[in-house]
């Protein structure tokens, strides 16, 4: 310390100057190490974290020799999770038609279509040109809209009178028509003459089309060069061969739904069955303590009260889904959760419609996944998941029911008015 030999600062000074923040620092840490201690010791199962209770008395630092903590814990509702063949559950299984199918042959096989120029615009027709506004006398207003180079379908026209005006026209021509009328919505007149939703709304009157360029979408022919582009060489070598691979791949997709649908039918019913009590005064402490100590935005009250049910709602199916896991020793080991990782991989692919990625590649793509921790914690936790659902799977009985596409979301819009 400036101004005293090393070794010869009086200890009283010492105290007096570093005394106070030892104190608070070493009683802070024993603090901590002893309640750890004490919920390790009772085997306590806690919700969050122990609060300091609100019957906490003032410390005075400077005054008190013996200091005397207390705390708050939530405690988690023992329950004992027992399932059986008497119980059922539904599962939704999505009808295949041939519809189906064959739109799902479209989506697939539309990637590889060819854009190609024609003389005359159709009923499918993309037509490139430039827009002015004009008058009530059919004269192009001197500041009204302009849009060049822009695009219009034909196909999305619902106006069959002004779709006429349309439908025939050459490279060249000069259509005058009403694109209010013409178009379904001001996102589409926003997008077609380049302004704001805002200015769309507002758009009244002709416009008139100078036509520049006219394509149209041409379906791919299916042969061995598409399939193989399509799901990689030799896997499908006819049409007959195509169609049964688009469907099992639609099945597979579909599927995915009806677990989807099963996990949320099967979590309803547990949290139904096993009723529990919560210690909620205590969960909205520490919600809003956690809050508190947040960096990034905060929420408010109001938001955190608008949150608490759906907190609840959760906080019940970990309770309930954690007691099944330690009851029935499932575990799960890392090929699972690579295996997770896989499927994740697969799907994110299938979305942007690659069908045929190599399955050494999708385990690479998995592998690096699960380099990222937030990532692993993630596809871990899918895993057990999907352990604990076809747990309940087996342990109860299944209730398999066919309905139709529009029958299966129909469901889901039930649920949403019920809530």
């Amino acid at each position: 310390m400036p101004g005293f030999r090393p070794g010869k600062v009086p200890a009283s000074l010492v105290k007096k100057m570093y005394g106070k923040a030892i104190l608070v620092d070493e009683i802070n840490k024993l603090v901590s190490e002893n309640l750890s201690k004490y919920i390790s010791e009772n085997e306590l199962n806690i919700l969050g974290e122990p609060l300091p209770s609100e019957k906490q008395q003032t410390i005075d630092f400077d005054q008190d020799e013996q200091f005397k903590f207390s705390f708050d814990l939530g405690l988690t509702p023992e329950v004992e999770v027992k399932l059986s063949k008497r119980e059922k559950l539904p599962y939704y299984q999505i009808e295949i038609t041939d519809d189906m199918v064959e739109g799902q042959k479209k989506n697939v096989t539309s990637r590889f279509g060819t854009t190609e120029k024609r003389d005359e615009a159709g009923e499918e027709s993309l037509l490139k040109g430039d827009f002015v506004q004009l008058d009530q006398n059919d004269e192009e207003m001197q500041d009204g809209i302009k849009a060049e180079d822009a695009v219009m379908s034909t196909s999305i026209i619902k106006n069959d009178k002004e779709k006429k005006k349309i439908v025939g026209a050459k490279v060249g021509d000069e259509i005058v028509f009403e694109p209010k009328k013409a178009f379904p919505n001001d996102t589409e007149i926003s997008y077609l003459l380049k302004i704001s939703k805002e200015e769309a709304a507002e758009v009244k009157g002709k416009f008139k089309f100078k036509v520049k360029e006219i394509t149209e979408y041409v379906d791919p022919e299916l042969n061995q060069e598409l399939f193989d582009k399509i799901f990689g060489p030799g896997k499908v070598t006819n049409e007959e061969e195509f169609t049964t691979q688009v469907k099992k791949d639609l099945e597979n997709t579909l599927s995915m739904e009806s677990e989807y649908k099963f996990s949320i039918d099967a979590k309803e019913k547990m949290m139904g069955k096993f009723d529990m009590k919560l210690p909620e005064e205590f969960l909205k402490r520490w919600l809003k303590a956690t809050n508190q100590n947040k960096e990034e935005q905060q929420l408010t009250d109001e938001q955190i009260e608008n949150e608490m049910p759906r907190f609840f709602e959760d906080l019940k199916w970990q309770i309930i889904r954690n007691q099944l896991i330690k009851e029935n020793d499932l575990k799960v080991e890392q090929q699972d959760v690579l295996d997770f990782a896989k499927k994740s991989a697969k799907l994110q692919f299938m979305q942007y419609g690659l069908n045929n990625i190599p399955d050494e590649h999708i385990e690479s793509y998995a592998m690096d996944m699960l380099k990222n921790e937030e990532q692993q914690r993630s596809m871990a936790e899918g895993a057990i998941n999907d352990k604990v659902m076809n747990f309940i799977k087996e342990a109860v009985k299944i209730d398999t029911k066919e309905v139709s596409r529009d029958e299966f979301n129909k469901l889901f819009e039930e649920k949403k008015k019920k809530k």
